[in-house]
């Protein structure tokens, strides 16, 4: 799932991206159109592919290199943040070495980036390795786009659009059943291994294909200092949830530092946005009531969504048992419905009101977590699998409703800079859910332990029948205590992971209400499908 299980692209935050994107070249015919829509397709589907496939390998990660889930799950952080930071330049970079070079530079990078990672041999170096393969992956999605839709006439369009979009929806089912199978008979090097022979064949006919459709080059000023603030609070926060819970918070004086370097260059980064003339986001886009309300909106649901998407398979494999490859089977068949219900949505945008299609998306969404709330360590794969299914059905009204909702009303030279920030925030909000909701897991788990462990006691009847028949069964009184206090450790989690999937359930209701701030968008007006568009 851009980092992500999300249909959503990632278009430049640049102002100026736009008219890179408007190079003047017939559309493709026959079977070079053929062969583009495949290779730029495959470089979409490996690069969302990894924002997915490591969801249920962390177990087998953590293992390997001898740390926490928790810790683990920097592996998926780190590729998001990285990503999101790297999308301000994409417009620039665009610009200054063309649409083309700069597709392919970011494919064969992306390439080198996942042979490290699957030679990385520990946490650290496995974590600046996704930092890197973060970085160069942030042009890739928007320029496909970019590069798909002038490969087809004005009138397909929409069929350009349908088919890059389908494969940034089968990718998230794909990743589960893919990084689990590995994961279980192979070994987690391979879910980055499997990059290199796709990236190069896509790279490959890209260059073939559209070397000579390459868009003019100018040079243009970048917002270093922008830059550099925007890197600087956003790693600083990251840093931040990540360690928090491993350095005891603000006990601690390193997170205490990280937190006055987050909101210091927050706030500096925010006040040199607003008065530099060529700002690297555009902040004064939140001054439309309409982008406000639905960026906020998409960024605190998407946190939400992904956080309870990585939570998912963590518990099933730590807690219920499930190998890699049973998780990814529980959590893939969330693409299913999204990929049927997806053009339906598409076709209804033009006369529906799409405040309406997102509450559906949001009352799904709620309707999924209080189904998971009702989890036990008894749940057969059946009941696990109903709410993963029906979610799909959410997805499908989520991003593009809300996105055409967000982008609504803007003038057509604002688009780029708009869907770029928003995706920005999305991608950014999906790093830090990650964090929150593992964070969470383990404390609401250490509250849950303390409470039930308060109810072991010598006197009970119950303690004592069940540490009897584990010593009739041949364990001594250490270990059956020991077995004891596992047995309650994981329902300690379960209760934890209950309480996470309740709260993701109000949260989307109050979501409800709040998409509800925005303006209808004028009939007709929708969101523009161009390079820097919607979807």
């Amino acid at each position: 799932m851009t980092t992500s299980a999300s249909p959503s692209a990632a278009a430049p935050l640049d102002r100026h991206a736009a008219p890179a994107a408007q190079a003047a070249h017939p559309p493709l015919q026959g079977s070079q159109r053929l062969l583009g829509t495949l290779a730029l397709s495959a470089a979409v589907f490996m690069n969302v592919l990894d924002t997915s496939i490591a969801n249920v390998s962390l177990p087998a990660i953590s293992g390997d290199l001898g740390v926490s889930t928790s810790q683990g799950t920097w592996v998926i952080t780190s590729f998001a943040v990285a990503n999101a930071i790297a999308l301000p330049l994409t417009g620039w970079l665009t610009l200054r070495f063309g649409q083309v070079r700069l597709f392919v530079a970011s494919v064969l990078l992306f390439i080198i980036a996942s042979w490290l990672c699957g030679l990385a041999p520990n946490l650290e170096s496995l974590i600046a390795f996704r930092v890197l393969q973060g970085l160069v992956a942030g042009p890739m999605i928007p320029l496909s786009q970019t590069l798909m839709l002038g490969s087809y006439p004005r009138e397909k369009s929409g069929m350009a659009l349908a088919l890059w979009s389908m494969t940034t929806l089968v990718a998230p089912v794909a990743g589960p059943l893919l990084g689990g199978w590995i994961s279980d008979n192979y070994s987690w090097p391979w879910i980055f291994y499997i990059n290199i022979p796709v990236g190069l064949v896509a790279a490959w006919v890209s260059w073939a294909i559209y070397r000579k459709r390459e868009s003019p080059t100018r040079r243009l000023p970048i917002d270093t200092v922008g830059l550099a603030l925007l890197v600087t609070w956003i790693a600083a926060l990251q840093i931040m949830l990540d360690k928090g819970k491993e350095l005891d918070w603000f006990a601690n004086s390193m997170i205490v530092t990280l937190a006055v370097i987050a909101v210091v260059g927050f706030v500096f980064f925010v006040i040199w946005e607003l008065t530099d003339k060529h700002p690297v986001v555009d902040l004064r886009l939140f001054a439309g009531r309409n982008f406000t309300v639905g960026a906020l909106t998409l960024s605190v649901a998407y946190a939400v969504f992904f956080g309870n998407v990585v939570l998912l398979p963590l518990w099933l494999q730590t807690q219920m048992g499930y190998t890699a490859t049973d998780a990814g089977m529980v959590t893939a068949p969330v693409g299913i419905l999204a990929i049927v219900f997806t053009p339906i949505v598409g076709r209804m945008l033009s006369r529906a009101d799409p405040r309406v299609l997102v509450t559906v998306a949001f009352g799904v969404f709620a309707a999924v977590s209080f189904m998971r709330a009702d989890f036990t360590p008894q749940a057969d794969m059946l009941t696990l699998l109903e709410p993963t299914l029906l979610q799909g059905a959410g997805m499908a009204a989520f991003f593009v409703p809300l996105v055409s909702l967000t982008l609504a009303g803007l003038p057509p030279d604002k688009i780029a800079s708009a869907s770029g920030l928003s995706n920005f925030l999305r991608i950014t909000a999906g790093a830090f859910g990650t964090s929150i909701v593992t964070t969470m897991w383990e404390d609401r788990a250490s509250m849950h332990h303390a409470h039930l462990v308060e109810h072991v006691t010598p006197g009970s009847a119950a303690v004592s029948d069940t540490l009897s028949t584990m010593q009739a069964a041949g364990m001594s009184l250490e270990q059956a205590l020991a077995s004891l206090n596992n047995l309650i450790t994981g329902q300690a989690l379960t209760m934890s992971a209950v309480d996470i999937f309740y709260g993701s359930a109000v949260i989307f209701l109050v979501l409800t209400a709040m998409v509800w701030f925005a303006r209808p968008p004028r009939r007709g007006a929708g969101a523009p499908m161009d390079a820097g568009g919607a979807h």
